[in-house]
């Protein structure tokens, strides 16, 4: 994290790494707030990589199973990064500005992935960097996020995935009435402040909800290589091209879409436990017996009780019922309804 930023958070009572503030001891408050509230959350558990340089745009395309040739100036959009057999390293959100591209993905992943992706450079007129201590990530969300952010903002973004400037800082349009700022240490601060008298400060496992509230999936080191993107449901939300050219794991993913052999999808659900579900953990249903027979790739407390999970599961054993976490008589999972469709049966 860069340091001064890490100073200005600790001057203010905030713990770097979760953003928590302090006097908020209660965490059923700060959940209690994103139901009905206007929160402000600190994303330093998110990494950032710089790909920057003459054939930048040509080589993410040739890496990564977005459509990288199509991305616009100030647009942003979903992909993954895979093994030649298909299976994700890492899903991220991926943007292109003024100086490149920049690919946001957990922190916890930024190395290992940065070093692999740029184990291919070879020859190309291209550097892939290190972002994440040059930049300051918040996520505010709620229904006065937008008039909360205008005046800070003049030009506003208009759709999903766009992004407008200001004084050394981008706001990025998530979803209905949730926005990300990047912005450099010294105009986050101002920022923040600005935006702190008006929002509700919480804890970044607070932004991890809305993000699998919104079906979006983020790859950790426990899920590596368990699932392909459609698993993940990465092709439903601008993820995947099923129309551009050869990447690593193309084949295995073209060949599940044209040939239609996708037999699981991700799904949101609740669990009801003291304990907290991880990534990674395994999923059990009565057609599969004691074998597991899917994961949970994420996992937030609930506002309205328990754990909300993003679980990969086999498309029948949904259809059946019965599904339960990390052993056959387990708690069970209450499944809900994603922000968008599936094509499978059931939806």
């Amino acid at each position: 994290m860069n340091l001064t930023w890490q100073q200005y958070l600790r001057n203010h009572c905030v713990t770097a790494g979760d953003a928590a503030a302090v006097d908020l001891r209660d965490n059923s408050v700060e959940f209690e707030a994103a139901k009905s509230e206007t929160i402000l959350a600190e994303l330093s558990h998110f990494g950032l990589i710089r790909f920057a340089g003459k054939d930048a745009q040509s080589f993410l395309n040739g890496q990564l199973s977005c459509d990288v040739n199509r991305l616009e100036p100030l647009r942003a959009q979903y992909g993954s990064y895979s093994t030649p057999q298909g299976r994700m390293l890492a899903s991220f959100l991926l943007w292109r500005d003024l100086d490149g591209y920049c690919m946001q993905l957990p922190r916890s992943l930024r190395a290992s992935v940065q070093k692999r992706i740029s184990q291919y450079i070879l020859r190309a007129k291209l550097n892939a960097t290190d972002a994440s201590d040059k930049y300051v990530l918040m996520g505010v969300a709620g229904a006065d996020a937008r008039a909360i952010l205008e005046p800070l903002f003049p030009e506003m973004p208009s759709i999903p995935l766009a992004m407008a400037t200001a004084q050394g800082s981008s706001l990025m349009q998530l979803g209905v009435d949730r926005y990300q700022i990047i912005a450099l240490p010294a105009h986050a601060q101002r920022l923040r402040d600005a935006i702190n008298r008006l929002a509700t400060p919480v804890a970044a496992t607070v932004w991890d909800w809305f993000d699998i509230r919104a079906g979006v999936p983020f790859i950790t080191p426990a899920t590596q290589e368990q699932v392909v993107p459609q698993m993940a449901n990465l092709d439903l939300i601008g993820g995947v091209s099923f129309g551009k050219g050869c990447y690593p794991g193309q084949e295995i993913v073209a060949r599940m879409h044209y040939l239609g052999r996708l037999k699981q999808r991700m799904y949101l659900a609740n669990i009801i436990s003291n304990d907290a579900p991880q990534a990674g953990d395994k999923l059990y249903s009565t057609d599969m017996g004691e074998q597991a027979g899917g994961i949970i790739l994420g996992s937030a407390p609930s506002p309205d009780g328990g754990f909300d999970v993003l679980a990969v599961l086999r498309i029948e054993s949904v259809k059946l019922g019965g599904v339960r976490w990390k052993s056959p008589g387990g708690p069970q999972l209450r499944f809900g309804e994603l922000p968008y469709r599936l094509d499978d049966p059931k939806s």
